[in-house]
């Protein structure tokens, strides 16, 4: 098993905790992940902590495409691969209208044709087969819509990049998720139960099949939180609060892709509860209606005994090939250690 570890973005202040960072490649883990809201790029840090490590991979966790052209993600993505000597990850995701719109002013459109052209355009400018000429219903370069001068040529990178820089994305989704199993090398849940691939499987399936490939070809990444401490409920607390603030408070009714996911897993009413009460402005009953089978499910959380036993059914999704890798929110040393010593 591979693992990452998950480092999201900044609050009011940007702090990298580079001797979590530095301790997590000293056990082994394979990469860590920067991330970006409406503060902190992920970009900068990624570029940061690859500058004082010397074996861990970055990823972003995630860019957010509309923030970016296609050529511009591609160019950092190359230029960081070249200095790092092969150790950038692209990690890409649609994010959310509240934010595309509201901080980037720029139209939401349509995510999944957004990814599956984005992606297309990346890997012809990683390939270098001959100027990028993509003609689609979110880009077309080179452009001629209203405003261009008609000058506009199409263009090859001038940097030999390496045409093998992996690329994520972040979905849970059905149609995201089998877009990324299409055109990526891996995707994001941001969480999942190593019982219920079947969740994800049709989607997948549907994907690797038209790109004409297998499993094996493509990495499922989880987010995975990881809180060692002999009170499990107080550990299930932290877990339950992101729960129900992404299936309670993620969209509206009716228009929560976290509310849709959790009833996919099983979960429906709860996922319905949790959303009512969040919206109504009851946060710590909403958190309180998460169920503890779900935490557990999605989680590693207890006394270390605990976190090691349900470690076992995640090295078994892993024999399966359902799991590639771990990105763990992780913020305990002694957590890492243990973690380490049942997945590597």
């Amino acid at each position: 098993m591979k693992l990452g570890l998950l480092l999201g973005y900044s609050g009011a202040e940007l702090k990298l905790p580079m001797d979590d960072i530095q301790h997590a490649e000293s056990l082994g883990f394979d990469s860590v992940w920067t991330a970006e809201a409406y503060g902190s790029d992920a970009v900068s840090p990624a570029a940061w902590i690859l500058a004082q490590t010397k074996t861990i991979k970055v990823g972003t966790a995630i860019m957010q495409m509309p923030a970016r052209t296609p050529a511009m993600t591609a160019m950092t993505a190359m230029s960081l691969d070249a200095l790092s000597g092969g150790r950038f990850i692209v990690g890409l995701g649609a994010s959310g209208p509240q934010v595309v719109e509201g901080w980037h002013g720029v139209p939401y459109g349509k995510p999944v044709t957004r990814t599956r052209e984005y992606i297309k355009i990346m890997k012809q400018i990683f390939e270098r087969k001959g100027p990028v000429e993509f003609d689609g219903k979110m880009y077309q370069m080179p452009n001629k819509g209203e405003g261009t001068t008609g000058l506009g040529k199409p263009l090859k990178s001038i940097l030999h990049g390496n045409p093998a820089i992996p690329i994520y994305t972040a979905s849970i989704t059905p149609n995201g998720v089998a877009a990324s199993a299409e055109v990526a090398d891996g995707v994001f849940p941001v969480w999942m139960s190593p019982e219920k691939y079947s969740v994800l499987e049709p989607s997948i399936n549907k994907g690797l099949e038209k790109s004409g490939r297998t499993k094996a070809d493509f990495d499922v990444a989880p987010f995975v939180g990881v809180i060692m401490d002999d009170n499990l409920d107080g550990c299930r607390y932290f877990i339950k609060d992101f729960l129900a603030l992404y299936i309670g408070g993620m969209g509206a009714k009716g228009k929560n892709f976290y509310t849709d996911y959790a009833t996919r897993m099983g979960y429906g009413d709860a996922a319905e509860k949790v959303q009512d009460l969040y919206l109504a402005g009851n946060k710590d009953e909403a958190r309180e209606a998460v169920p503890n089978e779900l935490v557990d499910e999605i989680a590693l959380v207890g006394p270390e005994a605990r976190i090691r036993e349900r470690a076992k059914d995640w090295l078994a999704a892993e024999k399966r090939g359902e799991v590639g890798t771990m990105i763990l929110n992780c913020q305990q040393a002694e957590a890492r250690e243990v973690v380490a010593d049942c997945f590597l």
